[in-house]
Formats: structure tokens, sequence, C-alpha cells
């Protein structure tokens, strides 16, 4: 279940035609090499780009996509034209092309060289024109795709290549996931509902229910030998409070604990599933909400949201996906309650036991405490403080009907400060931007869910070109929104999606 994006490729594919003659072809196919083995050199970049060659025909442009939609690996392409590459030729290939697509406007010379350009170098270099023709007929065929601007070598263009291999990770991630309800959703919810068969048509992956008896037969064939290992891992890997420590008043609490998270994972391995949820009211046969298991599993790569919500379960494995490897995390996260001093008005997210513990500043403390809901025994988590300090955001993704929502707010993480002695939860502060009764506005005018993924390291053009990817709705409420412009764009997008 661990994400490796070192095992992912992006084909870098030059397009070109034979008007040119054979030694323009060869400098084609050599500066597309340069530039392949420059991404490939960027730590920017975490997945590999594999250089195909220069297509100059209407049938080498459809077996080079073609063989990108059947390459399990490849997880996107890039493309550019370093001459001019008539656009016709490329009609029957986009339209078959599947897999995510980035469009590199750019050049194999940084500067214009003034005293020795002549008409050869006019010939070769073309991408400032050749690119234009193939973004006319992109557009003519109404296909989503990213496009970056500028030199290959520099740092910021790298980046955005980088940031956006990381997009079509997530997407692959999710095509063919399986993620698993136990339980049906929270009764009489309704945001964290929505149609299973059009997220599985549109979106990839499936949601599927089983019952929490599948899950306990499991947990009850765990053995003893490995718990105890487990409580061991606990033990150093937390501050424990004393009763569950050996021969504390509530050790054997710690156990059911640790034997709920061994059987969920044991559970979620053998059905080859990405994530899961779960809800407080279908708990039969478990002695206690499972609140570290859930905390432990999302911290290693699973997708979770709480009440049966399986669209945020299926976001937080996505954004886990994108951010692997970067510093910070992404989490399941609720807008718990707000801190509404006029001078800085916050918002303290939570949510009841489930925040991964990757958003930790310090070292959690493992806990027991009476949840007051469910009527199940008094569950064990882990409590801590997260990060402060940070640029960050929220996105829920919601069904509307005819569509689907991705709705992002741009925030800014805040340490906690203050004593909260009688919350024994993970806490995460965080002021939305513009300001939270902006945010909170615009958020609630758009039909955005309580339930959302918390992210430390992606961002919101990250979480646009993913959108874009999927071919559904996204929204971004950041520094710049004002509620009448955002009711505008409301409007104008229910037309569109109509």
């Amino acid at each position: 279940m661990l994400i490796d994006l070192n095992t992912k490729e992006i084909w870098f594919i030059t397009g070109s035609q034979h008007l040119y003659g054979p030694e323009t072809l060869a400098q084609v196919a050599e500066n597309s090499g340069k530039i392949v083995e420059a991404l490939n050199a960027s730590s920017c970049i975490p997945v590999t780009i594999i250089l195909k060659p220069t297509v100059k025909t209407t049938e080498e442009i459809f077996e080079a996509l073609a063989a990108a939609n059947h390459t399990e690996n490849c997880i996107g392409i890039i493309v550019w034209m370093h001459t001019f590459s008539p656009a016709k030729m490329w009609i029957r290939g986009l339209t078959a092309l599947q897999k995510p697509m980035l469009h590199f406007h750019t050049q194999f010379n940084k500067d214009i060289p003034w005293s020795t350009m002549d008409m050869d170098f006019m010939n070769l270099n073309q991408a400032a024109h050749g690119d234009r023709e193939f973004g006319f007929m992109v557009s003519r065929l109404r296909k989503n795709r990213k496009v970056v601007v500028g030199h290959w070598a520099d740092e910021k263009v790298q980046k955005q290549i980088g940031n956006w291999s990381r997009v079509a990770a997530g997407w692959d991630d999710w095509q063919g996931a399986k993620f698993v309800r136990f339980g049906d959703n929270m009764r009489f919810v309704a945001v964290t509902d929505g149609d299973k068969v059009e997220a599985e048509t549109q979106l990839g992956f499936s949601v599927n229910t089983w019952g929490v008896g599948d899950l306990v037969n499991i947990i009850n064939d765990i053995g003893d030998g490995e718990v105890k290992t487990l409580l061991e891992e606990y033990e150093t890997s937390y501050k424990m409070a004393e009763s569950l420590l050996s021969g504390g008043s509530h050790r054997k609490s710690l156990e059911v604990a640790a034997r709920i998270e061994l059987g969920l994972e044991k559970f979620l391995k053998e059905g080859n599933f990405k994530g899961f949820s779960d809800t407080f009211e279908d708990l039969h046969g478990l002695e206690q909400l499972p609140g570290i298991a859930v905390q432990r599993l999302m911290e290693k790569g699973y997708g979770f949201a709480g009440e049966g919500d399986w669209k945020t379960a299926a976001l937080v494995r996505a954004m886990k996906t994108m951010g692997h490897g970067l510093e910070g995390g992404n989490a399941f996260m609720e807008d718990y309650t707000y801190h509404l001093n006029s001078s800085n008005p916050l918002v303290l997210g939570s949510h009841m036991l489930e925040v991964d513990p990757v958003l930790a500043a310090h070292k959690p403390s493992c806990e027991i405490h009476p949840l007051g809901i469910g009527g199940k025994a008094d569950p064990v988590r882990l409590v801590f403080n997260s990060r402060g300090n940070i640029d960050s955001l929220n996105a829920a993704l919601m069904d509307f009907g005819n569509h689907f929502r991705l709705l992002i707010n741009k925030t800014k993480a805040i340490e906690i400060t203050e004593e909260l002695p009688r919350l024994p939860v993970a806490r995460v502060l965080w002021k939305p931007l513009p300001d939270l009764y902006t945010a909170a506005e615009a958020w609630i005018l758009a039909g955005g869910a309580h339930h959302t993924c918390y992210s430390e390291n992606i961002t919101a053009e990250q979480l646009e070109d993913f959108a874009d990817i999927a071919g559904i709705e996204s929204l971004v409420i950041d520094e710049d929104t004002r509620i009448r412009e955002f009711k505008n764009i409301l409007r104008w997008n229910e037309m569109y999606y109509r």
C-alpha cells in the first residue's frame, strides 16, 4: 500500500514532420534527449521522464499515444512541437488518448542568437508557432490539458512539470482503485453520500460496502503474538498514558485497539483496497470505535473519512499520492469550531478520533478517553497539535447530481499556543483566506462539505489541474475571493454543467 512514485513514467513526445529532412530531424531528436536528461536530473520531478521517438506522421502519433494508453507505468505524456507539426496529423491520436497530457511550450535555445541566426536555425526552432498550431487542435477537440510555458532549464518550469507529474500520479492511483465502506452512510446526512456508479464511470475508482461483521471475523482471528508486537511499537512511538502501560487499568483497551488495527490492515491488504470509511452508527461486533487504528493506517497511505464519506476517503488517498515524499502531510479533516475574535478569526479543525498523525508537530500522546457517541467502550486515540506557520489548504469533493465539484480553500496553518487539557483529540488550527467570514460564506454558497482533506504540501493549482484531468468542476477560495464575483462564478458554472 506504500506509495512509490519512482516506478511511474511520463513519456516525452516531440512533434515534427518529414518536410525538414533527416539532418534537421536528427537534431530535433538530439535536442529532445538533452531536455529529457535535464528534467530527469531535476530534484523537482519525482517520476521518470521517458524520451520517445520523434513523431512525424499520423500513424506514428497514433501508435505513440495508443502505446501510452496501454502502458501501466505510464501515467501521462508531455508533448512539445520542436518544429511545425501540422495538427491534423494529431486528430486520431488525441481522440484516442486516455492519459493526462501536459503541453510543454518551450524551445531548445534560451536566447536569440542574434549574430548567427539564419534560416536553418529558424526552420529547426519553430516552437513559437508550432505549439500554437498544436494548441488549436487540442482546443478544437475540447481536450483538457496542462500548459507549461518557459525554458526547460529554468527551475520554475521544472517545478511546474514536477507538480503536474504528482497530479498525474494521483489520477493514475484512482484508476481501478477500490474503497471499502464498513456499513452505509451516516443516517440522513446528505453531503457524504453520492452516486457511486457515476464516480466509477468518471473518476475511475469503485466503492462497495462490506458488513462490519466481515471485518470483525478477521479482527477476532488476529494472534496474541501480533498484538504484543504492535503494543511494543506503540510504546516506542508515542508518549503513553500510564493507564495504557503494561499492568495499567486500561491496558486491555489498548490490546483491543491494536487488534482492531491489525485486523483492519489485513482486511484492506487482502482486498487490495486503497481506503475505507466507517460510521459510529454501525459498530456491531466492535468493542470500540477505531481511533488509533484509523490514524495509523492513514499515516501509512490509506485514504479515510468518517460517517461513510467515501468521496473524501478517495480524495485523501489521491492527495496523499500527490504529496508523497514532500515535507508535510495530507489528512482527513473537519471544520469543528470557530474562534470569532474579530481581529483574528480562526478555525479549529479535528474529527473525534481520526486525524492523521502525519500532521503532528511533536510526538503524539497515546491516550484513552470517553467519546460520548457511538455507545461503545472508550476508544484509544493519538492526541497532538499540528504544525503552524505553513501555507495549507482544505479541499472537498461533492456530488451535485449532474456533476462533481472540487472546492478548495487556501489557508494558513496557525501554531496552537493555548493549552487544551479537556480536549483529548488531534487539533489543527488555521486561518482561511481571504478571511474566515468571506471564506465561510463562499464555502457555504458553493455547497462545500463539512469533511475535507487538509493539506500542507499540495497547491490549489495542482488540485485545479487534477479537476481538469477528471473533467469536473473546481472552485478556489483564496486571498482574491470576493463574494459578488464568487456568486457570479457559481451561476456561470451552473449553466455550463447544466
